[in-house]
């Protein structure tokens, strides 16, 4: 059904692209289907002196509930901008090969509730930076890191794996990566698999409010609604922790000492640079005995990534937003968030829930920061390196 319906929009929408002039700024252009679907078709780059209102009051007055694009990209705040815009007036996105949405657009377009796209129809590379205005090297690097960590905190407010963007940083500026459709699965910017039926993509939007006849195809979510939550698993994951044997040190400071007893205030023996090998010896409470070379002495559980647990990748750091000391409602929580979150089981018995990707130093610090502002994750999230994580256990 879904199928048949994007072939008709193509033929419907390309027409009208097809003799469409490009345009310096968004213009917005309402339509209708024959069968009655309202959408807007967003063509032109983005600009930072955009006015969304304009395209606001034209998805309202026109009963919209899908947006197509033909955008080479543009400004990255703009583009964001319109598809936070896009994911609170609860429409969808559609993106058709014949046409183009490519770098900023490729991020309006992850605003959709329900997301369909074409093989080879969105475009995603490295920003870059243009204008009048100078910038030193110390301000260039500010500013990168300051534009990374507010594209990574949108795509996970979108439900997109942020992974998505390290994919984009390998192509410069004025060269494009159009994204396969196994690529769109896998990092989830389309909802919708072709031929995979349209329980798909009821199962991968909120609950929709019970709609006309001919917006059956795209449904459109209140935006006031809670997040769906789904069914707990019935199968319940392992609980079991495996004996820690050897590890790595992994500290925030780079480096770890090694105590003669297993407490804090005990003397030194050594201090172990982040990634040097130990093997533990036994353990002390939250203590290990561990032996480096043919020095032996104890390291706090905290210190030591160890091989025998499956916590994530070395040196990465995990954003930790909430714990429970019981697995159903660390699923719970997890399956009812409105962004995407793992939880872990730890060796003190509990579940962490964390961010579902891990990330370097300086972007988990970025994250933390711009997602406690806006509000998406608790004020007391912080990011760690997850040392005391066994494995993950939800969810899939």
């Amino acid at each position: 059904m879904f199928r048949f319906f994007s072939i008709r929009v193509l033929l419907f929408v390309a027409s009208i692209l097809m003799g469409a002039p490009a345009h310096a700024g968004l213009q917005f252009q309402a339509g209708q289907t024959g069968w009655g679907l309202h959408y807007i078709l967003v063509s032109g780059d983005f600009a930072y002196q955009d006015d969304l209102s304009t395209f606001e009051n034209q998805v309202r007055s026109n009963s919209a509930t899908a947006v197509t694009f033909s955008s080479p990209g543009g400004n990255i705040q703009k583009a964001m901008e319109l598809g936070r815009l896009i994911r609170r007036l609860g429409i969808n996105t559609i993106q058709f090969r014949a046409v183009e949405c490519a770098s900023a657009c490729s991020l309006a377009f992850l605003g959709g509730v329900i997301r369909y796209a074409d093989p080879g129809s969105i475009g995603v590379h490295k920003s870059s930076f243009q204008g009048d205005v100078p910038l030193t090297t110390q301000e260039a690097v500010s500013a990168v890191q300051q534009i990374t960590a507010d594209v990574m905190t949108y795509m996970i407010e979108m439900g997109v794996d942020p992974a998505l963007l390290q994919l984009s940083l390998q192509y410069d500026s004025n060269d494009i990566r159009y994204l396969s459709m196994s690529e769109m699965v896998k990092y989830k910017v389309v909802t919708f698999k072709p031929d995979a039926g349209q329980n798909q993509v009821a199962s991968q939007a909120p609950n929709p409010t019970p709609t006309p006849p001919l917006q059956a195809t795209t449904p459109s979510p209140p935006a006031a609604s809670p997040p769906s939550v789904a069914p707990p698993s019935s199968a319940a994951p392992s609980l079991v922790i495996p004996q820690a044997r050897s590890g790595r040190i992994g500290h925030p400071k780079g480096s770890a000492p090694l105590k003669t007893l297993p407490e804090g205030k005990s003397t030194n023996v050594a201090v172990l640079r982040n990634g040097s090998w130990v093997a533990i010896l036994g353990n002390s409470g939250r203590w290990y005995r561990v032996q480096a070379g043919n020095q032996v002495g104890y390291m706090h559980d905290t210190w030591v990534h160890v091989d025998q647990y499956d916590s994530g990748p070395f040196g990465k750091r995990h954003i930790q937003v909430k714990s429970f000391d019981n697995y159903a409602d660390a699923e719970s929580y997890v399956r009812s968030a409105s962004i995407p979150l793992s939880a872990y089981l730890a060796t003190n018995g509990w579940f962490a829930i964390t961010l579902e990707s891990t990330f370097d130093e300086p972007m988990a610090k970025g994250l933390v920061r711009e997602m406690k502002a806006r509000g998406a994750i608790p004020d007391d999230a912080y990011a760690t390196f997850g040392n005391t994580y066994v494995r993950k256990v939800c969810c899939q």
